[in-house]
Parts: C-alpha cells; sequence; structure tokens
C-alpha cells in the first residue's frame, strides 16, 4: 500500500512540478504528516527531490530527473492501453500518436506485462455509439481541437433548433466531451459564461488569430457533470400513474430508460391479476405519449387524464386506419 503511494507521489510531482504538502495530501487523500514521512522515505531512497518553505514553496524533482514505468501494476498497464481509444484518437486527428504513443509504453514494460496489456487490444473493443443512433459527420473537429488545445478563439456559424436556427458566433474553446458517441464543446461566446455546443452542428469555422484564457479555476470535467446533474434536474419535472403488464415491466428500462424502471422498482406496486401499479417520472405530454405508446398493449395511463385521453385518441385512430385497411382487402 505505501509503496503504491510512494509512486504516485513520485509521478505527481514529475508531471506537476513543484507541489505543496498540502495539495499532495489532497492528491494522495492521506494527512500532512503522512506526506512529510513520505517523502522522507524517498529522499533516503535517493530520489533528489528538495523542498522549500514559506509562500510559494513546496517539494519538487531536481530538473532533468524522469523515472522510468517500472511500477506499473499488470492492471494498471491493461487500463492504459484500454483507455486508448484509437476511433476518437483518429476523430481528433491524434490516430499516428496514439499508436506511437503506445509502443513507446509497450517498450518500456517488462515483458509480462508487455504481453499482458497487448492482450487487451486482442480482446477488447469498445464502439461507443449507440446501435440505432446514426455516426454523427463531424468535419470541423480537428479544427476545434486545435483550438482548445492551442487557447485559441474561433468564428463559427451554428446551426440550433430555436430560431433563428442559424446563428454566427465567436466562442472561445475551453474543452472537447465524447458522450455517447457525440462530441460536444464547452465553450464561452462574447466573453460570457461557459456554454455547450455540439460539434456536428457547427457549419462553418474560421480559426481567429486571438488568444484567451479560461476562467481561473475552471475545471472541464466538474462543468460537464454540472451541467448533467442540471440536465437530470429539468429532464423530468412531471409524473404519470400507469399499470404494467408483467411483460411491460420486465421491457421498462430497456424501452423507456432507468429513471423509470427505478420508480416501478421502487416504487411499484402489483395487483391481483399480476399487473404493477407505479407512479413513475415524465418528461412533458408529448414526449410521454410517444415514449408510452412503445410498450403497446402492455401499458395503461391512469394519470394524467390529459395524456390518457391523448394516447386513447391515438389509438382509435390507428384503429380506424387499420380497420379500413382490412375492409379495403
Amino acid at each position: 500500500m505505501r509503496a503504491g503511494r510512494l509512486i504516485s507521489l513520485l509521478l505527481l510531482l514529475q508531471n506537476r512540478g513543484r507541489m505543496t504538502a498540502h495539495q499532495l495530501a489532497d492528491e494522495l487523500e492521506v494527512s500532512v504528516r503522512t506526506v512529510y514521512r513520505d517523502v522522507e522515505a524517498l529522499a533516503t531512497a535517493g530520489i533528489p527531490l528538495y523542498g522549500d518553505a514559506g509562500h510559494g514553496g513546496g517539494y519538487q524533482l531536481l530538473d532533468g530527473y524522469r523515472t522510468r514505468l517500472t511500477g506499473l501494476t499488470a492492471g494498471e498497464a491493461q487500463a492504459v492501453f484500454l483507455a486508448g481509444l484509437p476511433g476518437p484518437a483518429a476523430e481528433l486527428g491524434l490516430g499516428d500518436q496514439l499508436v506511437a504513443a503506445q509502443l513507446k509504453l509497450r517498450a518500456s514494460l517488462p515483458a509480462e506485462l508487455r504481453e499482458q496489456a497487448g492482450r487487451i487490444q486482442e480482446r477488447f473493443h469498445l464502439d461507443a455509439p449507440g446501435w440505432y443512433g446514426n455516426v454523427d459527420r463531424t468535419p470541423h473537429l480537428a479544427a476545434v481541437a486545435a483550438a482548445v488545445w492551442g487557447r485559441h478563439a474561433v468564428w463559427v456559424r451554428y446551426r440550433r433548433w430555436k430560431a433563428p436556427t442559424e446563428v454566427e458566433r465567436r466562442l472561445e474553446p475551453y474543452g472537447l466531451v465524447l458522450k455517447a458517441g457525440r462530441w460536444y464543446l464547452v465553450a464561452a461566446a462574447g466573453g460570457g459564461t461557459a456554454r455547450t455546443y455540439r460539434v456536428d452542428q457547427i457549419m462553418e469555422l474560421r480559426p481567429l488569430d486571438e488568444q484567451f484564457e479560461p476562467p481561473a479555476g475552471f475545471d472541464l470535467a466538474a462543468h460537464w457533470r454540472n451541467r448533467l446533474a442540471d440536465f437530470h434536474a429539468r429532464l423530468h419535472t412531471a409524473e404519470a400513474v400507469v399499470r404494467l403488464s408483467p411483460r411491460g415491466a420486465a421491457r421498462v428500462r430497456e424501452l423507456l430508460g432507468h429513471a423509470v424502471d427505478r420508480a416501478v422498482v421502487d416504487g411499484g406496486v402489483v395487483d391481483a391479476d399480476g399487473w404493477t401499479r407505479a407512479a413513475v417520472p415524465i418528461e412533458s405530454l408529448d414526449h410521454a405519449h410517444g415514449e408510452f405508446l412503445k410498450l403497446g398493449i402492455d401499458v395503461e395511463v391512469l394519470e394524467p387524464l390529459d395524456l390518457r385521453a391523448r394516447l386513447a385518441a391515438t389509438v382509435r385512430e390507428l384503429a380506424e386506419r387499420y380497420g379500413a385497411q382490412a375492409r379495403w382487402r
């Protein structure tokens, strides 16, 4: 346990440069006293690091010192190769660099770990997009990635869902996120707050000769987590009471998603006829109308009455349409 922590401390200093004892303690999730002991142990082992006291001080490795990756465990080596996704890397224009980096990493590993890491690419392939989702064309992805990396602004012509459907924006790109096979750009327009843009909706892009710096302390991962939390909070703002047949209850997760399935599992009550009655979250009447139709005869909506009436009207229209076709035959 301590050996792994010492390696982690050494790699943190190697990758980040000067760090205070408090910063190291936070990263390693230990006490500052433990950091002091670990630093002393590394120094005793001959690792060339030194510490400065006072404001702006901290621990730092001597310039030029690098450690080799011989401290990787089998699981860590496998995880590194599993995380090297060739598809997204190629989309970003980094396919060749990824291959070169993996070759260098594999060459630095002991023979046993090298063999185990090689098996990862033979036995695992990650394909992020869903089965029924079209793969979005993102012709401007490489240019967006270059802007993110170089911290330079871009001009874009962008397609959005509300009027006016085409807009022009000067964007300061903070970062890129790959979610369910789709690329999203987190950027600020005109010095405002960070917003999210679908990269496949960028119709035209022109790099600008203008540098920028994101706000101090901006954290891309934290920003995305907050955005997802806000999205889910706004997603299900109403509720419907439904009855589900045994087959319908079994297919809820597949057809209607985790939130509805969770409500059925946690709060559903099975009637004497085997049907489950439950209050489930819905996004809107329009959305719920389409979603519940997926279950066909395996669901009965009891409330709200407006939704029940709309479904009944749809069923009557379908019955009339198919009934008329049957008469034509």
